[in-house]
C-alpha cells in the first residue's frame, strides 16, 4: 500500500521512473561495467572478463530481487549489487567486479547519471512552460490592465507585461539548468578516500576513462565522496524555479479573487466540483497545490545544504540517508508542480470585461502620476503638482466623484488643463509607456 504521496498524487511516471529502484540499480551496474571496461583498457584485467562484466551487468541479468536477497543478509546495499553481480559471471570474470572502488566511486557517478536524465526532463518541462508564456505575452501585449503594487491600484500595465516577465524569468531557468547540466554532474573514480592508490599508478587514467565512458565530467577532486556543492548549486537552481512557480500561481489565485475576477484557472465544467458544500464555488486548487507544494520544496534545501557543509573529515555516512529521500522527493515534487503549472498556463480563461472594469474601479485616480508630469511639463512645481493631486484624490474618494471631476472643481488646474488634454491624460492606452515594445523584446530574447 503507497504511504506517501508522491507514489499517487504527486507525481508523473516519468520522473518516478528516474528515481525507481530497477533505475538506480541500472545505474550502479553501469557504472561497474564502465570500471571493468577502463580496467582492461589500462592492462589491469583481460578483455575477455571486462566484457563478461559488461555483458552481465544489466538488470535483466542481475535482477533486483536477488540483490535485495543478498542486502538483506549482508546489510549493504552495494556489496550485495556487487555480490550480484559477480556471481551471475562466468570464469574468473566475477572477482574483478568492483576491483579498486569504494561504495561512493559507484553511488556518487551513478547519482550523477539519475540527475542528469531528472535535470534533462525539468529542462524539457521548463522550455514548454516558457513557450505558453510567451504566447500569452505575444497574443496580450496590447491588454491593458491596472497594475498593483502593495496591492492597491497603481497605473495601468498590460497582460503581456506580466506574462513576458514570467517568461523571461523561466527562461533564465532554462540557462541556469544548461549550466549545471554542463558544469555539476561530475562523477568519481578515486577508492576510498580519494587518493586512488587501491588503482595503484593507473588512477588517473582509470577514472578519465570511466567518466567518458558515462560522458560525465571528473571531479577534479575528491575524498570519499562527490562533494556537496555540486549538489548544493543543483538543488538552489532546483528551488528557485519552484518559487516562480509558486509566484505565477499566487499570481493567479489573487487574479481570480471574486472581487477581481480577471484571470481564471481551466475549470472543468462538466465534472469540477469546487466545494463539497458550496455549490458554486470555482477554486484555483492547481495553483493553491503548487504554492503548498512550494513549501516542501523550499525545506529540502536545508538537508541540501547540511550535507555540503556537516560531513565529517574524508566523509561519514549522515548524507547517505537524506539524500535517499531528498533527491527523488524534490524532483517528483518539481516536476509534478511543471507539469501542473504547463496545464493552467495553456487553459487560462481571461474576462476582458472586468479586466477594463478594474481599470475604471478608481474613477480615474491612477493617472494622478501621468497628470502630475504632465503639470509640470506645464509649468508647475513637481512637489507642488504631487500634493494638489493628492489632495484631490482624497476630496475625491470622500465625495464619491470621478479623478476628472475632482480636477475641473479645483480653481487653479481649472484654468491650466483643457478638457481635451485631460480626457487624453486619463486614457489608459496614453499611459503604457513602452510596454508593448518590452513584451516585443523579450519575445525575440527568449524564443
Amino acid at each position: 500500500m503507497s504511504v506517501h504521496p508522491i507514489e499517487y498524487r504527486y507525481f508523473t511516471k516519468e520522473m518516478k521512473d528516474i528515481f525507481n529502484e530497477e533505475n538506480k540499480l541500472a545505474k550502479w551496474l553501469k557504472v561497474e561495467a564502465a570500471l571493468a571496461r577502463a580496467h582492461a583498457e589500462v592492462g589491469n584485467i583481460s578483455e575477455e572478463n571486462a566484457a563478461e562484466i559488461e555483458k552481465k551487468a544489466d538488470i535483466k541479468i542481475v535482477k533486483l530481487s536477488r540483490v535485495k536477497e543478498i542486502e538483506k543478509e549482508i546489510d549493504h546495499d552495494i556489496m550485495a549489487m556487487v555480490r550480484g553481480l559477480s556471481e551471475v559471471c562466468k570464469g574468473d570474470a566475477g572477482k574483478y567486479v568492483h576491483l579498486g572502488a569504494t561504495s561512493y566511486d559507484i553511488v556518487d557517478t551513478a547519482w550523477s547519471l539519475i540527475l542528469k536524465d531528472a535535470l534533462e526532463l525539468i529542462l524539457k518541462r521548463v522550455i514548454t512552460l516558457k513557450s505558453l508564456l510567451l504566447k500569452w505575452a505575444e497574443k496580450h501585449k496590447s491588454t491593458i490592465c491596472i497594475g498593483r503594487t502593495h496591492g492597491q491600484h497603481a497605473v495601468p500595465t498590460t497582460y503581456g507585461m506580466k506574462f513576458a516577465l514570467f517568461g523571461s524569468e523561466i527562461y533564465r531557468h532554462e540557462n541556469r539548468l544548461k549550466m549545471v547540466i554542463e558544469k555539476n554532474l561530475v562523477g568519481k573514480m578515486s577508492g576510498a578516500v580519494g587518493t586512488m592508490a587501491s588503482f595503484g599508478d593507473k588512477g588517473f587514467q582509470i577514472q578519465k576513462k570511466v567518466m567518458k565512458y558515462l560522458r560525465l565530467k571528473e571531479s577534479p577532486i575528491s575524498n570519499q565522496i562527490i562533494q556537496r556543492d555540486y549538489h548544493a548549486e543543483i538543488f538552489s537552481f532546483l528551488a528557485l524555479i519552484g518559487a516562480t512557480l509558486s509566484k505565477i500561481a499566487k499570481e493567479i489565485r489573487n487574479l481570480q479573487r471574486t472581487e477581481i475576477g480577471e484571470l481564471f484557472e481551466p475549470y472543468g465544467k462538466s465534472k469540477q466540483v469546487g466545494s463539497s458544500t458550496m455549490a458554486a464555488k470555482r477554486n484555483p486548487h492547481k495553483s493553491e497545490r503548487i504554492c503548498g507544494l512550494y513549501r516542501v520544496l523550499e525545506g529540502q534545501l536545508i538537508t541540501v545544504f547540511n550535507n555540503a557543509a556537516l560531513i565529517e573529515h574524508e566523509r561519514d555516512l549522515t548524507n547517505s540517508a537524506s539524500e535517499r529521500v531528498v533527491f527523488p522527493e524534490t524532483f517528483i515534487l518539481l516536476d509534478y508542480m511543471l507539469t501542473q503549472m504547463i496545464k493552467i498556463i495553456d487553459g487560462l480563461e481571461f474576462n476582458l470585461n472586468n479586466i477594463k472594469k478594474n481599470i475604471d474601479l478608481t474613477k480615474g485616480q491612477i493617472f494622478a502620476e501621468n497628470i502630475m508630469i504632465k503639470l509640470v511639463e506645464k509649468g508647475l512645481n513637481r512637489q507642488e503638482a504631487h500634493e494638489k493631486l493628492r489632495e484631490i484624490a482624497i476630496a475625491c474618494r470622500d465625495q464619491d466623484i470621478s479623478y476628472k471631476q475632482g480636477i475641473l472643481n479645483d480653481d487653479v488646474l481649472k484654468n491650466l488643463i483643457s478638457l481635451e488634454d485631460l480626457d487624453a491624460w486619463l486614457d489608459p492606452k496614453n499611459y503604457i509607456g513602452t510596454a508593448v515594445k518590452q513584451v516585443e523584446n523579450i519575445i525575440k530574447e527568449c524564443k
